[in-house]
């Protein structure tokens, strides 16, 4: 591969890496950003902008504001870098809602199991997030990207957030029903999990994810620990080991950190430090991949 080539993979990249470093290609950082609402999750995103990466963010929930705010928040413009894809779950209205109550009320609980959704198929929001990876179309400027498990690593896809994604697998197998039985949860589950083991592992791009976290019992060790939020208790101990990195996102007052070091939080991380109080920033994640790129092509 030319130098020019590499350059195209690796921003900045010195003239004496080759696209070796990992196998047949170089392949991108997998990082899942997790934490509670308001710990700056979605708004750190603009780091990768300012990073120089081709950032296409994929807004499964209302965080596109706060990303925007990044650059707004400055009264600066936002980067030609910068090309974002919205999708939000089906929301029926309060008619829907009122029809479900009614059905609460009067039918068993088994029965509620075993119903169907005639209108099941109106609830189709996961198969527009497939489509919209199979061909990213900005919203910003109307052009299309093509499929994202084609992208080289100059390019990020941010998905925000895991719970929405969750939401929408569970809307795809369950529709508006108000009851969910097991065997749905596994069915939903498993369009969960095979989607994020295609991003991290079928996608040679650089991915982020970020989800919300929940206590969970911490039956090893007793006590509580902080885990990803997704659906179920089976899935969530599947993610980390998806994701080269898995930060956990804190707020104390008006500060916002990152953190990889928690003895009460399931992270782990390749490429920061271990530590608490990290600046909320994708940049020293980028460096330091960078840096192993070229490290490994060293003779």
């Amino acid at each position: 591969m030319t130098t020019t080539q590499m350059a195209a993979v690796v921003p900045n990249a010195p003239a004496t890496a080759t696209n070796d470093a990992y196998g047949s290609e170089i392949r991108g950082v997998n990082v899942l950003l997790m934490g509670p609402s308001g710990t700056g999750k979605t708004h750190s995103i603009g780091t990768l902008v300012d990073a120089g990466y081709e950032v296409f963010y994929l807004g499964l929930e209302t965080g596109l504001e706060s990303l925007l705010g990044y650059y707004a928040d400055k009264g600066k413009p936002i980067p030609d870098n910068l090309q974002w894809h919205t999708l939000q779950t089906q929301v029926d209205g309060f008619a829907s809602l009122v029809a479900n109550a009614d059905k609460i009320n009067k039918m068993s609980f088994e029965a509620l199991t075993k119903m169907s959704d005639p209108g099941k198929s109106k609830y189709n929001q996961f198969i527009k997030l497939l489509n919209a990876l199979s061909n990213f179309k900005s919203d910003r400027n109307g052009q299309e990207y093509g499929a994202v498990d084609k992208w080289d690593t100059k390019r990020v896809l941010a998905v925000d957030g895991l719970t929405g994604l969750c939401n929408m697998a569970m809307s795809l197998t369950i529709g508006g029903k108000p009851v969910r039985n097991q065997g749905e949860w596994a069915v939903a589950q498993s369009q969960v999990e095979g989607l994020l083991r295609m991003l991290c592992d079928g996608c040679p791009c650089q991915v982020v994810v970020l989800g919300h976290v929940e206590r969970e019992v911490d039956q090893i060790l007793g006590g509580t620990k902080l885990i990803v939020q997704s659906l179920g208790k089976a899935l969530a101990p599947k993610i980390p080991a998806m994701f080269s990195d898995v930060i956990l996102s804190v707020r104390s007052g008006s500060k916002w950190t990152w953190d990889t070091a928690s003895p009460m939080a399931d992270v782990k991380t390749r490429n920061l430090a271990i530590a608490s109080d990290l600046q909320p920033s994708f940049g020293p994640i980028m460096a330091k991949w960078k840096a192993r790129v070229v490290a490994s092509q060293k003779p």
